[in-house]
Formats: C-alpha cells, sequence, structure tokens
C-alpha cells in the first residue's frame, strides 16, 4: 500500500500547523520548510480547510491554523478525507465500477486478506491524532521568539 503526496503533504501540513499552534501558518513558509511546491500545497490547504482541519484566515496578515486540538484530529480522518481511494489491488476498483472484474473474483481469497490488512491499516491510522506526531518548534529550525 502507498499513500499518495496528497495525504502524505496534508499530515505534513497538519503536523507544521500544530508546531506553530501560537500563530498563523502560510503555504509560502509551508512550502519552503518541505521544499514542496506552492501550488500543491494550495489545492491540500484547500481540502483540509473543507474537510474542517484548517481554518483558513484571509487578509494581508492572514494563513491558516488548525480548525480544532491537534488531540481531536485522527490520523484515519485525514487519509479518508485526502485519498482518492483505498483500492490495493483491481478488484477492489472493480467493485466500484472502475476497472476490469478480475477472472477469480467470485472464488479468491486474497481479496479477503487485503481487506483485512486495510482495515487494520486504517484501525491503526484512528487510534492515533495529530496530537501523537506534533514536532517541536526546534525540529523544523525555527527558534524561540527573543
Amino acid at each position: 500500500m502507498r499513500l499518495t503526496n496528497f495525504s502524505d503533504y496534508a499530515l505534513r501540513i497538519l503536523m507544521y500547523a500544530a508546531t506553530c499552534r501560537d500563530r498563523l501558518i502560510t503555504i509560502e513558509e509551508t512550502a519552503a520548510v518541505y521544499g514542496i511546491s506552492r501550488n500543491h500545497l494550495m489545492k491540500v490547504t484547500n481540502q483540509l480547510t473543507r474537510a474542517g482541519f484548517l481554518k483558513a484566515v484571509r487578509g494581508r496578515s492572514g494563513g491558516l491554523t488548525l480548525a480544532r486540538e491537534a488531540a481531536s484530529i485522527r490520523l484515519g480522518d485525514v487519509l479518508r478525507a485526502t485519498e482518492p481511494d483505498f483500492a490495493l489491488v483491481e478488484c477492489f476498483a472493480a467493485q466500484k465500477g472502475d476497472g476490469a472484474l478480475c477472472r477469480i473474483s467470485c472464488q479468491c481469497r486474497l481479496r479477503g486478506v487485503l481487506t483485512e490488512a486495510l482495515q487494520a491499516f486504517m484501525a491503526t491510522m484512528d487510534r492515533h491524532t495529530l496530537a501523537d506526531i506534533v514536532l517541536t518548534p526546534a525540529d523544523f529550525g525555527i527558534k524561540p521568539a527573543a
């Protein structure tokens, strides 16, 4: 299984916003911290804002902040909001009409094993919150205010 870059960037943005909880962050600074395209981050932050994980403050001194406490943001919920699907193999996509049906789908036992593995992965992600993975400002090279 591999998560999309979109989900990876979403988790990184949320981690950074949680680290800088005492102030607004900008897309520009986040892009610089991670070395990620500003345009790509704009798409990710829009999705995170629509999903209720980030709050956008407009205006000259605007920016982004967490929409709620880090301890209430489950990682599994972030992935569900940012991953296009969890089709690990062709037959998962075929169930939704997005692909050709495998010739052995009716008898296949692999699908059940993969479904169980995906459920275990998501259960693990649901047990952890953003608060569990937040770094310190020093980890980002942010110096304390004087």
